[in-house]
């Protein structure tokens, strides 16, 4: 891509490969041009389990956006998750040497490092390190130590990480397209751009981005992140339970629970059907609407349980001022907002992308949260990283023994 106010987020999710392209504003916005989309085969629970098919599926979505945007994609943002994503804080800790007391930007770089240096599983590499607040000698709150006097920098960060090679393939796939990859980010992360406001994270908020194989999460407290990671369940696994419940064909399971279904139980009358009509192969079926909505309740319920259950283990969950956002595929489900407010005791809304202009229906579907916030990311990322380094970057983080 010519144009260095172009960005693309790419998302190799379970059940689609979606691709988003977006032009960066003097103003600060971004202008949605083009969505490509292409089913997704070759992906199970959010990573790459046959890559020639998935490498396929990418190349469909991203001609698409091509075509659709009437722009020649050469690089991309790309989305990462899966249960194998983990996540914790920690606090790093620099000394300045005696002849300097004036922090700089290597010494942010080193209490990152430092930050970083705690046993991670061998076979993983780190994702992202998110600064949460700096101290400079003991003083709290600090937003940017950079000019500042002191003698020992600190800083919380949180650190996301995951198995090298199921990130490795990710990149590998799309490189062998041949696109450039900008970065890797975690998917819930990248949902959290466009899903939440500044202020929403500075009182606290909770992303639940539920997509066809992963239920990605990502809380915010003070406006740092605090809490997030990746559960293997999605709305692939209701769509299964559909199918083995009712004995019906996958297909026409994901149609009855996109079309007809819902969370919330005891809202039918007594007896009240969906016909399912016959087709080739599937002489059709009277399907009873409470049996339905029964067996998507308790896969919901059970997701949302073991999600509360993850969070509970911290107590930052207790300071969500603001309450739950729910986006990506499965939040289109009738009622799963109030299921989790019943859940976690908190308010809960369906979210998606804000502060974006363009397309209107690719930010109002919550499908496409995560790659609109690829492009959020892209842009912050952009502002403050100009000289753009690309795969060698990108694969020295994801190689043992480089950072």
């Amino acid at each position: 891509m010519g144009n260095n106010d172009l960005m693309v987020g790419l998302e190799i999710g379970t059940s689609k490969i979606c691709v988003v392209v977006g032009e960066s504003r003097p103003d600060g916005t971004t202008k949605i041009l083009g969505v490509g989309q292409a089913p997704s085969r070759g992906v199970r629970k959010g990573e790459i389990v046959d890559f020639e098919t998935a490498m396929k599926c990418v190349h469909e979505a991203v001609v698409d956006a091509e075509q659709k945007s009437d722009v020649m994609i050469r690089s991309v943002y790309v989305g990462v998750a899966g249960a194998h994503i983990q996540s914790f804080n920690n606090r790093g800790c620099v000394r300045l040497p005696d002849d300097r007391d004036e922090i700089d930007e290597q010494d942010i770089e080193d209490v990152k490092i430092s930050a970083r240096e705690v046993s991670i599983p061998a076979q993983n590499a780190f994702l992202h390190s998110i600064i949460q607040h700096y101290h400079v000698d003991g003083q709290d709150g600090i937003l940017n130590p950079i000019g500042m006097l002191g003698q020992k920098l600190e800083a919380d960060f949180h650190i996301i990480h995951g198995v090298r090679t199921r990130i490795q393939n990710t990149i590998r796939c799309i490189k062998e397209l041949p696109l450039e990859v900008e970065d890797v980010v975690f998917t819930a992360l990248a949902s959290a751009q466009v899903v939440l406001t500044q202020q929403q994270k500075n009182l606290g908020a909770l992303v639940i981005d539920m997509g066809g194989g992963t239920t990605d999460y990502i809380l915010y407290v003070d406006g740092a992140v605090r809490q997030s990671g990746a559960l293997g369940v999605g709305g692939d696994h209701i769509t299964n339970d559909i199918s083995m419940g009712l004995r019906i064909p996958m297909a026409r399971a994901e149609k009855l629970k996109i079309e007809e279904g819902s969370v919330t139980l005891g809202n039918c009358l007594p007896g009240e059907t969906v016909v399912l009509k016959d087709d080739s192969g599937f002489a059709g079926k009277e399907i009873d609407r409470e049996t339905l909505n029964t067996i998507i309740h308790l896969r919901v319920r059970e997701t949302f349980e073991l999600l509360k259950r993850t969070l509970d283990e911290e107590s930052f969950i207790n300071y969500v001022g603001e309450g739950i956002f729910i986006t990506g595929g499965c939040s289109l489900l009738q009622g799963i907002d109030h299921l989790a407010e019943e859940i976690f005791e908190i308010p809960a809304r369906l979210a998606r992308a804000q502060t974006m202009s363009g397309l209107t229906s690719a930010f109002q579907n919550p499908q496409l949260s995560t790659a609109i916030g690829l492009i959020k990311y892209a842009q912050a990322v952009q502002a403050d990283r100009p000289q753009r380094r690309g795969l060698t970057r990108i694969f020295s983080r994801f190689i043992p023994g480089m950072r």
